[in-house]
Formats: C-alpha cells, sequence, structure tokens
C-alpha cells in the first residue's frame, strides 16, 4: 500500500509544501492538490514539482466543467513534464453547488462528458490529430457551428508518456462502474472498510469485466484521517466538521451526493438528521449528530496496535493507496506518523 497525503485547499500553501519536501524524504509515496472553489491547483502543482525530487503529484481533483477537455489533457502533459513524468489526473465531476454558484456552467452528464474527456486526453497524449464526435464534445467543432476553419490538431510537444494516469472521483454506482472500467485509479470518499464491499463491489465487479488490461490494476485511492497514539481519541471530534459539511451542507434536500452515501451505508435517520441541522444553520449540532461508528470506521485515529489492525482492514477491502490526512500538528510528528505508517505496512 503506498501512502499520500493533500495539502488544504484552505490556505498555508507554503508550510504545506515546506512538509511536503520532508515528507518526501521519509517514504511519502503521492501528493495531491485539491481545487474546490480555492486557488488553482494547476500552479501550485509546478510549484511542488520544482521542490521536490521523487514523490509522485496528483490533482485531487480538477473539474470536469471547469477546462475544456483538450486544455486538461495539455495541463496533464505540462505537469507531466515539468515533474519528468511523476503527475497523475484526477478529475470529477464536483456538484452543481460549486459547478453553477462558482463557475457559472451548466451542471449535466456528468458520466457521458467524463467518458469522453478521458478518450480526448488519451488522444492528446498519444499526438494524434484529434478528432472527437461525441455527444457533448465535438472536436474540431463542425462547420455550422462556427466559422469552418477548425481542423484537428495535434499536441506540438512530445509529451513525456503517452499515458499519464487517470484518476476517477466517484461515488453513484455507474460512475464508479465506469472508473473501474476506463480509469488506472479510483478516489471515493468516506471510505468505509466493513461496508465497501455492499456499497460499491457489484459496481467496481461490472466495470473491471469491461476493463483493458493495458490499464492494470485499479489503484484505490482513500482519504483517511490519521493520529497515532494512546492520547489522540479526541482528534475523532476534529472529523466531525468536515463530515457534516459534505453529509449535511453539500448540495440540498435530494441532491447530495454525500448524503446519499452516508444513506447507503445504512445511516438513512442519521443522514437525514445531520442534514436538517446543517441546512437550519445549526452547524454544530449537525457534527455533534454524526455517529461516533461511522468517525471510527473512515478514519485511523488511536494506538499504534488499533491503527496497524484497521490498515490491515483497509488492505483487505482492496485500497492500494492510503491517502493519509495528518491530524497531529507539527512537521516533526507528522514525519514521524510516515515513518510509522510505513513501518505498520512493510
Amino acid at each position: 500500500m503506498r501512502i499520500g497525503t493533500q495539502i488544504s485547499y484552505a490556505g498555508g500553501f507554503a508550510e504545506s509544501v515546506a512538509d511536503v519536501v520532508e515528507l518526501e524524504k521519509a517514504g511519502l509515496d503521492l501528493v495531491s492538490v485539491p481545487e474546490a472553489y480555492s486557488f488553482d491547483a494547476v500552479s501550485q502543482l509546478g510549484y511542488l514539482a520544482a521542490r521536490t525530487e521523487r514523490v509522485e503529484l496528483a490533482s485531487g481533483i480538477l473539474q470536469i466543467y471547469t477546462r475544456t477537455p483538450t486544455l486538461t489533457a495539455m495541463t496533464a502533459a505540462g505537469l507531466d513534464f515539468v515533474s519528468g513524468g511523476r503527475f497523475s489526473l484526477g478529475i470529477g465531476a464536483s456538484g452543481p453547488q460549486v459547478i453553477e454558484g462558482f463557475h457559472g456552467v451548466r451542471y449535466d452528464a456528468p458520466l457521458g462528458r467524463t467518458r469522453e474527456i478521458v478518450d480526448i486526453c488519451r488522444q492528446v497524449w498519444r499526438r494524434e490529430r484529434v478528432v472527437h464526435e461525441g455527444k457533448y464534445y465535438k472536436i474540431p467543432l463542425p462547420a455550422d457551428e462556427g466559422t469552418g476553419l477548425g481542423k484537428p490538431l495535434k499536441l506540438i510537444n512530445q509529451p513525456v508518456r503517452e499515458r499519464i494516469p487517470i484518476i476517477l472521483a466517484s461515488l453513484g454506482p455507474k460512475n464508479v462502474a465506469m472508473t473501474a472500467e476506463i480509469a488506472e485509479g479510483w478516489e471515493p470518499i468516506f471510505f468505509h472498510p466493513e461496508k465497501a464491499a455492499d456499497v460499491w463491489g457489484a459496481s467496481l465487479a461490472e466495470g473491471k469485466a469491461k476493463r483493458d488490461p493495458a490499464l492494470g490494476e485499479l489503484d484505490v485511492q482513500v482519504g483517511v484521517p490519521v493520529a497515532i497514539g494512546d492520547d489522540v481519541k479526541h482528534m475523532l471530534d476534529w472529523v466531525r466538521p468536515v463530515v457534516a459539511l459534505y453529509v449535511g451542507g453539500m448540495g440540498a434536500r435530494g441532491k447530495n451526493f454525500y448524503n446519499e452515501l452516508a444513506c447507503r451505508y445504512g445511516y438513512e435517520a442519521e443522514a437525514k438528521k445531520i442534514q436538517d441541522l446543517y441546512l437550519d444553520g445549526k452547524k454544530d449540532e449537525a457534527a455533534a449528530a454524526i455517529p461516533a461508528e461511522l468517525l471510527e470506521a473512515i478514519s485511523l485515529i488511536g494506538p499504534a496496535g488499533y491503527v496497524k489492525e484497521r490498515l490491515a482492514a483497509y488492505a483487505e477491502a482492496g485500497v492500494t493507496t492510503l491517502q493519509a490526512q495528518l491530524l497531529e500538528p507539527g512537521l516533526e510528528r507528522r514525519v514521524q506518523v510516515v515513518g510509522q505508517l510505513r513501518e505498520m505496512l512493510s
């Protein structure tokens, strides 16, 4: 199992980069940079490429609606170039709250668009003259929709790799099946090792049955809050506001993917209560309503022996990359935690 981490989109980038430089020395395998409605991820990834030597870099995630497919491909090729072949393209649909509310772009057909974007990106990286006649994207633009002067073009530069790994963030059954079919990696959220097979097992099997063997095994990348020690249990409460934001506040009633996930885990009543409280402005009460057993399942917080046992459960559930959200303060301690995780997995 590889060990990764994610830089916060809330600020402190310079400090985070300094941490990554040291964590790389401690054995960190991957660092991803998110792009919600914060600073863009691309400029930060380029800076990280210059400051690191070995660690893999990933976008976690670029939203599919905010760039044209060819720009997404160009950006990935550029980041792969400046990092010496260390970049993975993480993309996802995000949600209508961000896409329509912040970008002013219609949120529609996330599955169909994702599949077409993946196809177009791989054409660009192979330096083919890009021709795509899809339902959502037509390249070149048909003459009757533009000036009629568009012609098929290929990327000027020679990419470092003609197949840059693609990681798809997905939750719903159809989206997860597509991910298992066409992507190198899958990034779920709030991964519950004991319930993941019931929620996603059929979708993963459906997608893998259609998977091109050239893609290799699906890399399952799971973000997990981590704190190791005999006196860290209180840090579970630090996770509550984040879960409450997603389950309660991301989207509206009847249109919240994360709330639906909590329901699929078997917490229907709790998910409704969390959402009702959150949308009524009672954020602290919403956070307090999150079941402790759910927090424990989606976190690695506790004594070393407990964390080692839970790591085995994640591995048994198919996780291949652990995106550790290092909760303990101080660079020295975070370096120690990465070392502890590496030792537990050896």
